[in-house]
């Protein structure tokens, strides 16, 4: 997930935008696909981080919210990383932070949540596949293994690096272990911002 603004704001860093929300408390809106999407949890994470006073605009996806964002309408949008890659690449959109563990190498000089000492917080729009609870575990061994040969696959990384994604090639028990962290993770942020999805 990244938060962009438009290319030609005034906000340079995420400092700048803290800065900004810290000097016009309420002024500065924000938008994303979905209250209670992870999307809303990032600016939620931010919002009590930074101790700023935003104003939260909720879209049905993030292209509604980055037409808002390109029309003037709202400050800045923590987006999925796919839906703006191309944005990114004209310089249409400029990317202040992301929630990966890592820079996105598609945007070396965009800092991660934790470079900026902001917050540790990390996450990521992430695509899987899931079978039904009671799979034989004959089967799911069988489909981890095809799922993970097809990741390795030489041309597999250049196609899915065209549409920003990333292969992390999470599998199994590994894969069910960091959807329940997840799980637990926007639990707490959700009951402790107090997200309505309503």
């Amino acid at each position: 997930m990244v938060l962009v603004v438009q290319a030609s704001s005034p906000y340079q860093t995420l400092a700048d935008l803290i800065a900004a929300a810290r000097a016009k408390p309420g002024e500065l809106s924000f938008a994303s696909g979905g209250p209670g999407s992870s999307l809303h949890i990032a600016i939620e994470v931010l919002r009590r981080a930074a101790d700023i006073n935003i104003t939260y605009v909720p879209f049905g996806g993030t292209a509604p919210a980055i037409s808002t964002l390109l029309g003037g309408h709202v400050t800045a949008v923590w987006a999925d990383y796919p839906t703006v890659v191309a944005q990114l690449q004209a310089g249409t959109l400029r990317g202040l932070v992301t929630t990966s563990h890592a820079r996105v190498p598609t945007l070396p000089d965009v800092p991660t949540f934790a470079e900026t000492g902001v917050s540790n917080y990390e996450a990521d729009i992430f695509y899987g596949i899931v079978a039904p609870a009671k799979t034989p575990p004959g089967t799911l061994t069988q489909l981890t293994k095809m799922f993970s040969a097809a990741l390795q696959a030489p041309d597999m990384t250049p196609k899915l690096a065209k549409e920003g994604l990333f292969p992390a090639g999470i599998c199994g028990g590994e894969f069910a272990a960091y959807m329940r962290k997840l799980g637990d993770d926007y639990d707490r942020i959700i009951r402790e911002s107090n997200i309505s999805v309503n």
